[in-house]
């Protein structure tokens, strides 16, 4: 008996023709998604999201982790599976384990079974994935920049079709430039909110200097004490300072 499909049945040829529309479909509303969201500057982790959306719907997996470069480390910032304890903890160097392999290579793995006797394999006793047997892993890339690198897990021995790792590997150019976008933008937002801080802060150490006569040294351990004692942020110590300052002014 013919294990294969008959190519020459209508009935497999409609099966596939659909199959291959609704790929294609689904292929132009992630396009549109992406395009949406780089022109609206969505926030990191709605990009993330929407990249593990895309890729679980269309690529039969068990898992999906999505990991960003930062500075010298890939950090682990968004997952299918829910992770709290280790999503935004979990980082890795380059070269450590299949994840590092690929980013340093720049060069998507593909394993079939078997993938924790995989010689690149490190066991991270987190994750219950570790013990999954097929494992497909793509750089993410912008202009030839790795940005992150996108993992596909699956409990049992999964053959990725070169269908499907072709698809993965576009989503990691599409999607490269914009997580390089919407990371930028929130290291852009920290460093503004940083300053903004900082602007309170020295604000706030100067209404002390004023009204208690006291040195920037000692204002300084003023705030400081006050935060510990009160278990408030610094920069919740200076918005109080300055807003005591104004109420005073006003009456």
């Amino acid at each position: 008996m013919n294990a294969y499909p008959d190519m020459r049945n209508p009935h497999v040829v409609r099966l596939q023709t659909r199959e291959k529309t609704r790929w294609e479909n689904a292929d132009i509303e992630f396009l549109h998604s992406m395009t949406s969201r780089m022109a609206a500057a969505a926030p990191l982790r709605e990009v993330l999201a929407d990249v593990v959306e895309f890729t679980t719907s269309v690529v039969k997996c068990d898992s999906c982790f999505v990991y960003v470069m930062e500075g010298d480390e890939l950090v682990l910032r968004a997952s299918r599976n829910p992770h709290p304890e280790i999503v935004d903890r979990l980082k890795l160097r380059l070269g450590q384990g299949i994840t590092g392999w690929v980013a340093e290579h720049r060069q998507p793995v593909v394993v079939s079974q078997g993938a924790f006797e995989d010689s690149r394999f490190q066991l991270f006793n987190e994750l219950p994935e570790d013990r999954f047997e097929a494992f497909l892993s793509v750089p993410l890339l912008s202009r030839s920049r790795l940005v992150g690198v996108i993992n596909l897990q699956n409990r049992e021995a999964h053959r990725y079709s070169d269908h499907e790792i072709r698809l993965i590997s576009t989503i990691g150019f599409l999607v490269g430039a914009e997580i390089e976008m919407a990371r930028l933008e929130n290291e852009n937002s920290r460093l503004s909110g940083k300053l903004e801080a900082r602007k309170l802060f020295e604000r706030a150490k100067g209404i002390l200097q004023r009204d208690l006569k006291i040195s920037e040294e000692a204002a300084y351990l003023t705030m400081q004490r006050e935060s510990r004692q009160r278990r408030k942020s610094m920069k919740e110590i200076a918005e109080a300072v300055i807003l005591s300052d104004d109420l005073r002014s006003r009456s």
